[in-house]
């Protein structure tokens, strides 16, 4: 096959890119600048867009001996995961950038130029599997061996046609040193190399004060539960559900216990607190599916809403037909701090069923 491999300058994607070679694929290495500062290095910066990376990309790539590029994708970047970033924020809703630069960059414009340009897959660094188990062999996804590093979550949102597109080599692994150890055996400089971090476009890891200076300041009032004013906030992209520290309160509760967010409504400003216990829910309302198999009502599943976090046996209640509806999903144990604009993705074992995006809790 001809595979396009994304390579990020780091670790992970230099031994996928090495395998797939090794494989007997014909492989072409693309880094994707995605950074609109030129000039970014990696000092103060927690992403994977640096100049140093694409020269690290490279090194990688001679070793491996394979042809490099570098592909100028920030625009991309900047209109659908930056934008998109704060204006769910701004609508008082809590996106992960990483799942839309997943599906919006790292498969969708990666994808759609490999297909113009004849590759037939692209491959990556990411921690999932993929099985060909389906009706024709069709390609599933796996959660990966090394739970710690799995990420099938965001990767969940990719959907059928593109999973059946991709290559992850790194899905077998059991750990993260596993994969430094055969970087080191193949010679790739990048072996000890630190992990990005999130966000990658928050340099200095300052999410609420990127939020302030993009989105400015919309003053309005902090409330407790029952309507009691306790503060104020300079706006209410600066909040999220679940959220406990930085709040801005002085007067303590009257129980004396800790208040989180519970609520936030940007048209009319505010922001409600209270206790713990209302931050659980026991029923996930999302849109936007996106199916890897058919569901159906009933259905035992497992629902996940963080990238790391757990997931959790639930029952679907109801499917929606078509665009319209919504599906509908009942857990068996209440989470907490489940916020709009969240992804939801259910499995069935380690397989990916589908992934949608959190509307409300029901």
């Amino acid at each position: 096959m001809k595979v396009l491999a994304a390579m990020s300058g780091g670790v992970d994607s230099a031994v996928a890119a090495a395998r797939a070679a090794e494989a007997g694929h014909e492989v072409v290495g693309v880094h994707m600048a995605l950074s609109k500062n030129r000039d970014q290095t990696r000092t103060g910066s927690r992403g994977c867009c640096t100049v140093e990376d694409a020269s690290d990309a490279r090194r990688a790539a001679d070793r491996i001996g394979i042809p490099y590029y570098v592909w100028d994708l920030s625009d991309d970047f900047h209109d659908l995961v930056v934008e998109d970033f704060l204006s769910e924020y701004a609508a008082g809703r809590t996106p992960n950038p990483c799942v839309r630069c997943n599906e919006r960059i790292k498969f969708a414009s990666l994808l759609e130029r490999a297909t113009a340009l004849g590759f037939d897959a692209v491959c990556t660094g990411h921690y999932a599997s993929l099985r060909h188990d389906g009706p024709d062999g069709a390609a599933s996804l796996h959660r990966s061996r090394n739970m710690a590093k799995d990420q099938s979550y965001v990767l969940a949102v990719m959907g059928p046609e593109a999973v059946g597109r991709s290559l992850f080599p790194l899905g077998e692994f059991e750990t993260k040193d596993a994969v430094r150890a055969e970087a080191r055996a193949r010679g790739l400089g990048v072996s000890t190399k630190p992990d990005s971090y999130d966000i990658c476009f928050v340099a200095d890891g300052d999410t609420r004060g990127f939020l302030e200076r993009n989105l400015g300041e919309a003053p309005g009032e902090i409330l407790e539960a029952d309507g009691t004013v306790l503060g104020t906030h300079r706006g209410t992209h600066g909040f999220t559900i679940g959220q406990r520290k930085g709040l801005g309160i002085e007067r303590p509760a009257a129980d004396g216990a800790p208040r989180y967010v519970v609520d936030i409504d940007p048209a009319s400003r505010q922001v409600v607190v209270g206790a713990a216990e209302l931050l659980s829910t026991s029923e996930l309302v999302a849109g936007e599916l996106i199916s890897f198999e058919p569901l159906s009502p009933g259905r035992t599943v497992s629902a996940q809403i963080r990238a790391h976090g757990e997931a959790v046996p639930a029952r679907i209640l109801e499917v929606p037909e078509g665009a319209a509806g919504s599906l509908r999903v009942r857990l068996e144990t209440p989470m907490r701090g489940v916020a709009p604009g969240q992804t939801l993705v259910l499995y069935d074992g380690d397989r990916v069923l589908a992934a949608a995006t959190l509307e409300r809790r029901a």
